[in-house]
């Protein structure tokens, strides 16, 4: 059985977050759920570990497809390619905003990890994410505005959907060797089972 505590997650700070000055930020909120950070890294990323990264299969490309053709139907926009190359272009117009400057990628450790992390950044689209989460309180962009822009969504931040996905995705970012194993002080308060030792 896997241990709770050491639950991992891949969070991804993009350019429009590093551009933003939101660095800060996003690092203390997480940071202060009790979530202990385990691997930072500073770098601009390769065309190739972005497509690694947006690992898609063609359905999921079928259905943003769809939406990005509806997007453009209610717009009285032009439909020029099938909804497949459409849903194509959205990996693409992601590389092209990961690659576009440098990112954070940071690997977060404990209880719930990736649900909480979630959570934490809200849902994709920044319009519809909640008031209290990062996405919903430092931007605004919609699905609608980056369909008719053809480009990415501006929504900050990457996080895993699944523990699955966290396992894939950290490796395609990080070595073994740059995951470091290390006990905080704050470990004893969120999972000792008696708290001993906090009296004198």
């Amino acid at each position: 059985m896997a241990d709770l505590k050491k639950e991992r997650t891949l969070v991804i700070i993009k350019p429009d977050g590093v551009q933003r000055s939101l660095i800060g930020e996003i690092i203390r909120r997480i940071e202060r759920t009790g979530l202990k950070f385990v691997a930072f890294k500073f770098l601009v990323a390769t065309e190739d570990q972005c497509w690694e990264h947006y690992h898609k299969e063609e359905a999921w490309f079928l259905e943003k497809g769809n939406r990005i053709t509806q997007d453009r139907k209610n717009q009285n926009l032009p439909i020029e390619k099938e909804p497949l190359e459409y849903g194509k272009d959205i990996i693409q117009s992601n590389v092209d905003l990961f690659t576009s400057g440098p990112v954070l990628a940071m690997v977060v450790e404990g209880n719930g990890a990736v649900g909480i992390t979630k959570k934490l950044i809200g849902a994709t689209e920044p319009t519809t994410s909640d008031v209290g989460t990062i996405r919903g309180d430092y931007t605004l962009d919609s699905y609608e505005l980056s369909s008719i822009d053809n480009r990415a969504v501006r929504n900050l931040v990457h996080c895993s959907d699944s523990t699955e996905e966290a396992g894939r995705e950290i490796k395609i970012w990080f070595d073994d060797k740059d995951i470091i194993k290390y006990r905080l002080v704050a470990d004893q308060i969120l999972y000792d089972v008696n708290l001993d030792g906090i009296l004198e």
